[in-house]
């Protein structure tokens, strides 16, 4: 029969109970986490006094299109002022896609938006619009520059006289002085010179007995 020696499974027994002792004390601490974690997936998130939730927004969608032949006008720059409660909230510009629309999302609902439109040979375009909806579509048509209002010609109607794009002054030319012609030479040959012995005076009549 075997003797078991006494020594030896008392050092067990101390080796097993100091591991079970460090586990208890890495155990220990994180407790009170797990019980956070526990408690922070119930209760809502809560945010400090001066915490202010953003505004809504809505979803702007502008058409471009040209007013003669209703296609659109790629490359338009298409302005956004919005206003609200009095305080300006700037300016954005962007351009037309090839479908003529240009998509903003970040304007406070409720706002007053000046929108104008910028496009190669059109006038320019500018109008209000208060967005009070989630969701805002706009058609804007694009005409040809007109005539300027004159108080003497009545231009109602007429296209403008001037191309788009940059005008050249218009300056006077200078006036240019024309050559004078030589006179053509006289046809009449001059006179013989009178014969000597010959008076150039006529002689007087004698008169007649």
């Amino acid at each position: 029969m075997l003797l078991r020696n006494p020594l030896r499974t008392h050092s067990r027994r101390a080796s097993l109970f100091k591991i079970a002792l460090c586990l208890f004390a890495l155990l220990v601490p994180l407790a009170p986490l797990c019980a956070r974690a526990q408690d922070d997936s119930t209760t809502p998130e809560q945010h400090g006094r001066k915490y202010k939730a953003p505004p809504d927004t809505s979803h702007i969608e502008v058409t471009v299109l040209k007013g003669f032949n209703k296609k659109p006008i790629m490359n338009a720059a298409v302005v956004f002022h919005p206003t609200k409660d009095g305080r300006d909230e700037g300016n954005m510009e962007m351009k037309t896609d090839p479908d003529g629309k240009a998509v903003i999302d970040v304007i406070p609902t409720g706002s007053k938006v000046t929108i104008q439109v910028i496009a190669d040979g059109f006038a320019t375009f500018a109008e209000d619009y208060v967005v009070n909806e989630a969701s805002r579509q706009i058609l804007i048509t694009m005409q040809r520059p007109k005539a300027q209002v004159s108080a003497y010609i009545d231009n109602t109607g007429k296209p403008a006289e001037l191309k788009p794009g940059v005008q050249e002054p218009v300056r006077p030319k200078p006036a240019t002085a024309t050559p004078t012609t030589p006179s053509a030479p006289s046809s009449a040959a001059p006179a013989p010179p009178p014969a000597p012995g010959s008076s150039s005076t006529p002689s007087a009549a004698t008169p007649q007995p």
